[in-house]
């Protein structure tokens, strides 16, 4: 088993000073396992209720959400994971740079859980990868996640910001190898 722990970084005009974001990600054969804790004063975050029934929805960045991107090496290609504490999920294919995006639809479902702690917020996806990568190929890796505080500041954090803006699609930001 491939397993890094990481710790993100903010970007953002106002990140909220206590607060954090790390965990895990592992590879075993082609299965994937992500581990996200946000830790801190969460009642200054908008965190979404959990969904009764959570679904493939567009645009879940717009909120706090957890996000993943695998590229295969040497190659431009690269999925987009976006994992929403109320359970909703989707993932989106890319040619190259933010160049033909739709939605992997060979991935019917993200298996992940979520946990509610006073001063934390854990999510965890186990995910077969054998849909859309073969197990054979080595991974590069952005972890990322957007947070939405209550004064509707968004905070963007990720392994490594490369450039002068937050942009989560920058190869030279996938910088965990699986």
């Amino acid at each position: 088993m491939n397993e890094q722990s990481f710790s993100l970084q903010p970007f953002g005009l106002n990140p909220l000073p206590d607060l954090k974001i790390n965990g895990s990600i592992a590879r075993n054969a082609n299965r994937l396992t992500v581990r996200y804790a946000l830790l801190g004063d969460l009642a200054k975050i908008i965190i979404p209720a959990i969904a009764d029934l959570p679904a493939r929805k567009h645009e879940l960045w717009q909120e706090t959400c957890f996000e993943f991107f695998l590229g295969i090496e040497n190659s431009t290609r690269y999925w987009e994971f976006n994992l929403s504490p109320a359970g909703h999920w989707n993932v989106y294919c890319f040619d190259d740079y933010r160049q033909g995006m739709q939605e992997e639809l060979a991935i019917a479902s993200l298996p992940f859980s979520v946990q509610r702690q006073a001063s934390a917020l854990l999510l965890t996806l186990e995910l077969d990868l054998n849909e859309c990568i073969l197990a054979d190929r080595t991974l590069d890796v952005a972890v990322t996640a957007v947070v939405k505080s209550k004064d509707e500041d968004v905070t963007y954090w990720a392994l490594s910001h490369r450039g002068s803006q937050a942009d989560f699609h920058r190869r030279d930001s996938f910088i965990i190898k699986l």
